[in-house]
């Protein structure tokens, strides 16, 4: 078979250029130390990188929003912390001013310390992160969640909104606590109805419990209200009277305290030793906040008129198991904050093992052997210089070199 010189030379010309692409191949890959830089390098490893890498970005956004989840929540968690010391040291103060051996100047004075810790306690429940949003606030963080009204009363004017965060596929986790859980949503520690003790009271009495024990046969009357009235029997006891707000009575004869009072489905515990004419009123209230409980402390120690009294030393009793309520709430919102970083903590950590294997099986598709590639590198380049003296010397011999 006769070749052609055109044939010859098309060959020729494309022996270089097969080896001075390879070669340039294997130098690109050493520059980029890649060994599949285009889909046409391995097009079933690039599908592999292509995939892997999309893995890894979306691993990223996880880490990112656990990264903002888990500052959120740490900063709600010390600031819950730091309500919890608060509330302690103001229980701390209560028992204090509750010494007998104390005139009022001395009770006004720690009533003056619970005050600014009160203010104290207010700034904690309006704190702002480091963009200046109100972290108990619910979804409304642009403004102070907790402010007096016209009463003097602090009220609530955020929301219970929960922000959200995906940490993984198909999870998400609250990043922030509603300031009304943790400071105005302590249950009542008596149940469904508040006590107010009435002026004048003479013995020593005190409310455990005031609850509906029978919602099916409880009618409330609005405005639902109890009064309690205890009088002499003249046989050595009392009676007690029960009067609600329409004016119907019911009397217990020989009034025990042991023994609970029932009445419209409403079980009503009570202890001491009440003296005729005293006297107190229920309401309903399932909730008590701190910011409350500690005014009215304040305005006890403040009035000489109640102090060392029977009527003050029943609601300081009283308030004081509210602020074990309030301070109970406070941690179990703090709880919360705390149970929502562990579990964020377990899912970081799975991200960061899954990003290794990624990593790990990417490495093992894309990245250049280096002393391979230069090995090989070199032997294309031979390879190339080859075909390129073989070419010189083909394309210049002539048939006169034979005559």
């Amino acid at each position: 078979m006769r070749i052609s010189t055109a044939q010859m030379y098309q060959k020729n010309i494309t022996s270089v250029l097969d080896r001075q692409s390879a070669t340039s191949k294997i130098m690109e890959q050493i520059a980029s130390g890649k060994k599949v830089n285009t889909a046409g390098d391995d097009p079933i490893a690039a599908i592999g990188i292509d995939n892997l890498n999309k893995k890894n970005a979306l691993v990223d956004q996880y880490i990112k929003n656990i990264d903002y989840a888990n500052y959120r929540l740490s900063l709600a968690e010390s600031k819950l912390g730091g309500a919890q010391e608060l509330v302690s040291t103001m229980k701390e103060q209560v028992l204090s001013a509750m010494n007998g051996a104390l005139d009022g100047t001395d009770r006004q004075a720690i009533a003056t310390d619970i005050k600014a810790n009160l203010e104290a306690l207010l700034g904690i429940a309006n704190a702002t992160d480091e963009s200046g949003n109100y972290i108990f606030a619910g979804n409304k963080t642009s403004s102070p969640p907790f402010a007096f009204d016209a009463s003097g009363q602090i009220v609530y004017s955020g929301d219970n909104g929960i922000r959200q965060a995906i940490v993984a596929s198909g999870i998400t986790i609250g990043t922030n606590l509603p300031g009304d859980n943790a400071f105005m949503k302590a249950p009542n520690p008596l149940g469904d109805f508040g006590v107010n003790y009435l002026p004048g009271q003479q013995g020593d009495l005190y409310i455990n419990s005031a609850k509906i024990a029978d919602p099916a046969s409880h009618v409330a009357i609005a405005p639902e209200q109890y009064t309690f009235s205890f009088s002499d029997n003249g046989a050595g006891g009392l009676d007690l009277q029960v009067t609600d707000s329409a004016g119907n009575n019911q009397v217990f004869p020989n009034f025990d305290p042991s023994q609970p009072v029932s009445f419209n489905g409403i079980e009503v515990s009570l202890d001491g030793a009440p003296a005729a004419g005293d006297s107190f009123t229920l309401t309903p209230q399932t909730e008590v906040n701190v910011f409350d409980t500690m005014e009215q402390i304040v305005t006890i120690l403040n009035d000489p008129s109640k102090m060392g009294t029977p009527q003050g030393d029943s609601e300081l009793a009283q308030l004081l198991n509210q602020i074990d309520n309030c301070a109970e709430e406070i941690d179990i919102n703090r709880g919360i904050a705390g149970n929502e970083l562990k579990k964020i903590e377990d899912y970081q950590s799975a991200h960061t093992e899954e990003k290794l294997i990624n990593t790990s099986a990417l490495s093992m598709l894309e990245d250049l052997d280096l002393a391979e590639a230069i090995t090989e590198l070199q032997k294309q380049q031979l390879a190339l210089s080859a075909v390129s003296n073989v070419f010189t010397k083909v394309g210049s011999t002539s048939l006169f070199d034979y005559l």
